[in-house]
Order: C-alpha cells, then sequence, then structure tokens
C-alpha cells in the first residue's frame, strides 16, 4: 500500500497525506459498451487517480463479442489515462442459457486473470450489474491485496432475476439467493444507487446498513447531455433512449403510438437495441404505424443527435417489484438534457418525476392514460417549457458530476483508512 496516512486519532481516523488513489476497477462491462462506469473511470483519472479496469470483452447488446476484441486481440488497452484488461469472455447471445455461461464464463476466468495481477491497488470498486458474479475478481484481488472492496450496486440480486422467468420460489432463486448473500457479505462498503434499495438488502437479505454502510449514491449523466438543445420542426418528437428489453415495455410506447396514430404531428423514435427490439418492430408493423421510428444502438458520443430531436422523453418500465426499486441512469441523462419527461412507470421513477415536477407520469403499463398525457399537453409551449426547466434544476440539485464524483472519493478514502487502521499501517 503506497498511501501514506498521518494524525492517528482512532482505528477509523486518517489524514490522507497523497490524495491520489490506486484504483482496480472490476465490472463485466466496459468501453466501447455503454455504461456509465465508463465515464466514473475516466472522470477519476482525470483526477489524478491511477485506475485499472478488470473487464471482459464487448458483446453488449448484441450478445456477440465485437470482431477488434476476438483472438486475443486489445485485452491490453490505455485509454484517456486508465488501464483496461480484459478477460476471456463468450458473447451472451440471446438466450437464457447463454446468458447464464457468460455470467459463469467472466467470473472464472477475470478470477483467474485476477490472480495474476501483479500491481498494487489501495481500493477495489465493482460497479454492480447483473449478475452479482462479476464481483468474484474483485474478492480475489481483496483477500490476495488485503485492501477494502467496495460495491455499487444499481443491480439487486438476486431479485434481478425475477424480471425473467425465474420466480422467487424456484430452486435457482434459492441457490442465487445464497450465492448474493456470501458475495455482498464480502464488501466493505455496498453503495446503493436508489433509496428503496435499502430496504430489500436489510429485511431480504439480512445485511445491515450498520455493517455494510448501504450508502445511498446516485448516478450522474455524461456532459455529453447537457444544453443539447431542440431541433425546430413540425413535429412534436418523443424519444426513448436506452435498451429495448423485457423490463422496459417498450410496448406500452407502440400502444401508445397506437392510440395516437391519427395524431401525424407526434412521432415516437426509440433509439437502442435489446432482446425485444425484433418483437417491438413487429408490432410496430402490425399496426401499420408511421408515427415510431427505430434507429437501433449508438454510443453516447452519437447520442446528442437523437436528444436534440427531442421535444420530450418517454419511459416506460414493466410493473415489477425490482423495477419499481430502481431509478434507471436514463433519467439523470433526460433531465440534464433540460426537457419534460412522460411515462408509463410506478415505483422510484414515478416519485422522482412527480417531486421534480418536470413531467406527467401514469401507472405501468397503461397506454391510454400516456396517450392522454402527451395528446394534453404535447402544443403547450408554456407547460413544456416549465417541465424541461424543473429537469435541469432538480438534476443539479441532486445529481451534479463533481459532487457524485467527490463523493465517490471521499467513501474511497473512508475505507482505506478504515482498512489501514485495521492492519496498523499509519
Amino acid at each position: 500500500m503506497n498511501l501514506l496516512f498521518v494524525c492517528y486519532n482512532s482505528a477509523n481516523n486518517y489524514k490522507l497525506e497523497d490524495p491520489k488513489i490506486k484504483i482496480l476497477v472490476v465490472c463485466q462491462h466496459f468501453y466501447p459498451e455503454n455504461f456509465r462506469v465508463n465515464d466514473i473511470c475516466f472522470e477519476l483519472a482525470k483526477k489524478g487517480h491511477k485506475v485499472t479496469v478488470l473487464t471482459g470483452l464487448p458483446n453488449y447488446p448484441e450478445g456477440k463479442v465485437l470482431k477488434e476484441y476476438k483472438w486475443f486481440k486489445n485485452r491490453r488497452q490505455d485509454m484517456n489515462g486508465i488501464e483496461i484488461r480484459r478477460s476471456s469472455l463468450v458473447g451472451r447471445g440471446t438466450s437464457l442459457p447463454r446468458m447464464f455461461i457468460n455470467y459463469a464464463w467472466f467470473a472464472f476466468f477475470a478470477s483467474l486473470k485476477a490472480l495474476f495481477m501483479k500491481k498494487d491497488f489501495d481500493i477495489v470498486y465493482v460497479f454492480q450489474l447483473s449478475p452479482i458474479t462479476m464481483v468474484w475478481p474483485a474478492i480475489v484481488v481483496k483477500k490476495l491485496k488485503r485492501i477494502p472492496l467496495v460495491i455499487h450496486t444499481l443491480d439487486q440480486w438476486p431479485v434481478s432475476l425475477t424480471v425473467g422467468p425465474i420466480s422467487k420460489k424456484s430452486v435457482v432463486y434459492k441457490l442465487a439467493e445464497k450465492v448474493s448473500i456470501w458475495t455482498y457479505k464480502k464488501a466493505n462498503r455496498i453503495i446503493i444507487s436508489s433509496k428503496s434499495f435499502k430496504k430489500y438488502f436489510e429485511d431480504e437479505l439480512g445485511i445491515s446498513s450498520q455493517k455494510k454502510g448501504l450508502t445511498y449514491y446516485p448516478s450522474y449523466a455524461e456532459s455529453v447531455y447537457e444544453n443539447v438543445g431542440t431541433l425546430k420542426n413540425d413535429t412534436f418528437d418523443l424519444v426513448f433512449a436506452g435498451n429495448i428489453g423485457p423490463a422496459q415495455d417498450v410496448e406500452t410506447i407502440i400502444e401508445t403510438a397506437n392510440i395516437l396514430k391519427n395524431y401525424t404531428n407526434i412521432v415516437f423514435h426509440l433509439v437502442g437495441d435489446g432482446l425485444n427490439k425484433e418483437s417491438c418492430e413487429a408490432l410496430t408493423q402490425k399496426y401499420n404505424l408511421k408515427n415510431v421510428k427505430f434507429y437501433g444502438y449508438h454510443p453516447v458520443s452519437e447520442m446528442t443527435e437523437y436528444y436534440n430531436l427531442a421535444d420530450a422523453f418517454i419511459i416506460t418500465m414493466v410493473d415489477n417489484e425490482v423495477v419499481n426499486s430502481t431509478l434507471p441512469a436514463k433519467i439523470q441523462s433526460y433531465m440534464l438534457a433540460g426537457k419534460p419527461i412522460f411515462g408509463a412507470i410506478n415505483g422510484e421513477v414515478r416519485a422522482v418525476v412527480e417531486e421534480a415536477k418536470c413531467g406527467e407520469v401514469t401507472s405501468s403499463g397503461n397506454a391510454k392514460e400516456l396517450a392522454e398525457i402527451i395528446q394534453k399537453v404535447y402544443n403547450v409551449e408554456v407547460i413544456l417549457g416549465e417541465y424541461g426547466e424543473n429537469s435541469l434544476k432538480y438534476y443539479f440539485d441532486h445529481f451534479e458530476k463533481e459532487k457524485c464524483i467527490q463523493s465517490l472519493e471521499d467513501i474511497f478514502k473512508e475505507e482505506i483508512g478504515k482498512t489501514v487502521g485495521e492492519i496498523n499501517v499509519y
């Protein structure tokens, strides 16, 4: 451990003299895949921290490993001041068996790679999406290097499995629950991306805030989404951006578009890819809709074009206890763009939109009421302008990037200080 700590007061109280931290980031997904972990790493590197990323091979959301990364190509990269180390991985494909193979493959081969990482680190940080097993390589590093482990939970496990065909009563779920509890308990600190997560951790997993922190740490949006502008045309354009999967319930957007198909000046733009994209396209064709357009997957660097197009954003999600407790990262992006948000969604997102007064939402799956909301306000510029202003204000009050990055640095320094105290190095 290279950090020098002075001013010893108690086991958990140290002053960090060298503020530069050597961080190992573990996440199964990384650039060129579109996840916020990319920007977090780049921002930490900008601040002078030494950032190394242990990740897999890019294959999300298409399910196929990009050709630039096949046959041992680009397994070691340096990008924007960070070092990227990629482990072997098979693409996730489009079936559940293939997805579980993908999960197990990373857990095993990234853990194997972690065994032979010679660099010293001060902390290991996991940007924990699905699956929970992506934490395992970080546990290896924690044990070998005797450093703290921080798990940043964006997907709750194992309850995230219930979004698909797996029920809480199944053997698979019970096994996943035991694995998840064991894994989470290896963390020194767990930070949660939604306030609602705390109840699940404490009540269902038996993981207390007192022992693991359970610190609320909201997502922020990449700077590219700020001040995107609005394209002037003769239509009212609603943009959905992100994964088109089972949880996103994009089918409700298609149903809404069908109800409004006679309003030729209202157009729905769907930017993204995922397991349900083809079925949504088929539903659009079934209704013979001219007011729905699909654009496929685009990296963050190209999203300004589609955010410029939006007069408002739209969000839909299924009614599910997991989904209802989650605050998807697209909400921060929508808000930073300073535009209204309309949706059919329950839980945390609905609460935030209503608290921010930045749009209007109805219950999950309610295409009829969503259509009525859009029909009511789509040409009322005063209301739309007020919603947009409230979006931006709420973003800077609650999700501003610099505050979030500083909070993460503070968490790292606090956990490093605790660990140094425990091993009596000061």
